[in-house]
């Protein structure tokens, strides 16, 4: 635990390097590039600091708790699969989907860009996407060729949306999300091996609190743009938080011999 632990930490540090990298080759004149479409609605209430390599610090930095969680849940997946139904190749991807997100956000939030955004919302799709395909596969009894064939259609069609028409990135996402959540514990749970729903819950739960300081944030009603404390930078940490409780969830459902 302490090993994976410290590695997770050096991984997060190494990807935080690389992104900081990436964003001098490109920045910091951030005005060059096609804006985000949330810049309507100001993209969240932190103040932009013009000029700078990072415009929005609180929100860019928060996401990287994305990275960690995606990280470490990589990490477990090897001895994961020794006693759980969840590991392997799955939960790789489904650490590398966390991994993206936060990488995806940071980019966002660091230059308030349409490319920034586009790798922002990419990986919650993917995340979402997977939660779908993963409580169909159970649900079903799917196997996992098939499985991998309906996560990567759907994919491309939320993919497909999100480069035609953008500004539906929010309303489709919810729909995918609920949808996921409809479909585990409506359908795939009672068929899931001694799982643990609670900690599915406990993401829920989560979830809605993140969704509340969200709009809090969104609509100024909860609003400091100079402050390091932002509402968007808790719905981050919140959000990453509810998917180690999903990895939890998945994670307890114990393996068929």
């Amino acid at each position: 635990m302490t090993a994976k632990l410290g590695l997770t930490l050096i991984l997060g540090a190494i990807l935080a390097a690389g992104s900081l990298g990436l964003l001098s080759l490109l920045g910091p004149d951030w005005s060059q590039f096609v804006p985000a479409t949330c810049l309507a609605t100001h993209c969240f209430s932190e103040t932009p600091r013009t000029g700078d390599l990072v415009l929005q610090p609180a929100n860019s930095w928060s996401s990287f708790g994305f990275v960690l969680i995606g990280i470490y849940i990589a990490l477990a997946a090897r001895t994961d699969r020794m006693t759980s139904a969840f590991g392997g190749i799955a939960g790789i991807w489904f650490g590398l989907t966390a991994i993206i997100i936060g990488v995806g956000s940071f980019l966002l939030h660091a230059t308030l860009t349409l490319w920034g955004q586009f790798f922002d919302v990419l990986g919650m799709y993917l995340t979402s996407a997977f939660l779908i395909a993963y409580a169909v596969r159970r649900w079903r009894g799917w196997s996992d060729e098939r499985a991998t064939l309906a996560y990567f259609v759907l994919c491309a069609v939320l993919i497909g949306f999100l480069i035609a028409i953008p500004e539906t990135r929010r309303w489709l996402f919810a729909v995918v999300l609920i949808g996921a959540i409809i479909l585990e514990l409506g359908f795939a749970r009672q068929k899931r091996l001694s799982v643990q729903p609670r900690w599915f819950v406990y993401g829920i739960l989560l979830q809605a609190t993140a969704f509340a300081i969200w709009i809090l944030d969104l609509t100024g009603i909860l609003c400091n743009g100079g402050s390091l404390f932002q509402g968007h930078a808790v719905w981050h940490l919140l959000n990453a938080a509810a998917l180690f409780c999903n990895y939890l969830y998945y994670r307890s459902e114990r393996a068929t011999s």
